[in-house]
């Protein structure tokens, strides 16, 4: 259930856009590429690492803020399968940042029935930050609030990859069962019908059982995405499922980024004309 705005939005800079938010157009699935710590240290003459942990804060409220609109889920994009090319101090600052960020934050999320889960690959991680992940994930699996979505050495092409090679595996097997079906009857009339039957029929790939192999399964494609830091492309995010997905870029480095950035996102959004190919 949605709380009174007022509550989400005490201090508005504006309080007619707060009366201007409609809430039964509330997306169901936010997703953000969050941009700009690098830049927000900079301007401040500190390491890129300290941009990182003042980036905490902006994850903490967006998550609040999302939640108590009614989100049903939230993917927050927190490190690529690129950014590995960074330094080795910032890469190995940063598995660190989200082993002790995960593992200080996942009580709170889990008294307000948040869900934690993640998408990328894993395997990669250190294993203090694989733990974290893994607790934060096991402690709040059968929560049913909001799904927190953390896509940690996440690429989409990658994925995508994965997916089609889940498609071949899927295809070799069919062909093995019409092969076995086939050599298992004498007759070949009967062998033909039995091989080009359902059990051994030819895979015919449709998207929905395309979408079984990403990572994303069974995740509604987000209705909204969000850059923060003025840039205009997806790094490498959500590829498929962005298809038809609202984009949004603000200004606003991700350290700054708060409720009523968000707010601003989603007045923006819900001024779209969302068409999906039609007229």
């Amino acid at each position: 259930m949605i709380k009174n705005l007022h509550d989400i939005f005490p201090d508005p800079p504006d309080p007619a856009r707060v009366a201007a938010l409609d809430t039964t157009r509330i997306p169901e699935h936010i997703a953000v590429i969050m941009d700009g710590n690098g830049r927000w240290a900079k301007e401040r003459m500190l390491n890129r690492l300290r941009g990182h942990k003042a980036g905490i804060e902006a994850v903490r409220e967006t998550i609040r803020c999302a939640n108590d609109l009614g989100v049903r889920y939230l993917t927050i994009y927190s490190f690529s399968t690129e950014n590995w090319k960074r330094p080795e101090e910032e890469v190995v600052g940063l598995m660190d940042l989200f082993a002790k960020t995960m593992l200080a934050e996942v009580d709170g999320l889990h008294e307000e029935h948040v869900r934690v889960m993640t998408i990328g690959d894993l395997s990669a991680l250190p294993a203090e930050t694989h733990a974290a992940f893994d607790k934060a994930w096991e402690k709040t699996r059968n929560n049913d609030g909001m799904t927190l979505v953390v896509a940690v050495n996440y690429g989409s092409r990658q994925e995508i990859l994965r997916a089609c090679e889940r498609c071949m595996h899927e295809a070799l097997l069919r062909a093995e069962e019409r092969e076995g079906d086939a050599k298992a009857i004498p007759d070949g009339a009967v062998r033909e019908e039995r091989a080009l039957g359902t059990k051994g029929a030819p895979l015919v790939l449709t998207e929905e059982m395309f979408e079984l192999g990403l990572y994303t399964a069974g995740i509604p494609d987000p209705e909204l995405i969000i850059r923060t830091s003025g840039e205009m492309r997806l790094s490498n995010f959500l590829l498929w499922q962005a298809a038809y997905s609202e984009f949004v870029s603000t200004d606003t480095l991700w350290p700054d980024f708060n409720r009523y950035s968000l707010l601003d996102c989603l007045l923006e959004y819900q001024g779209r004309d969302r068409r999906f190919g039609g007229v």
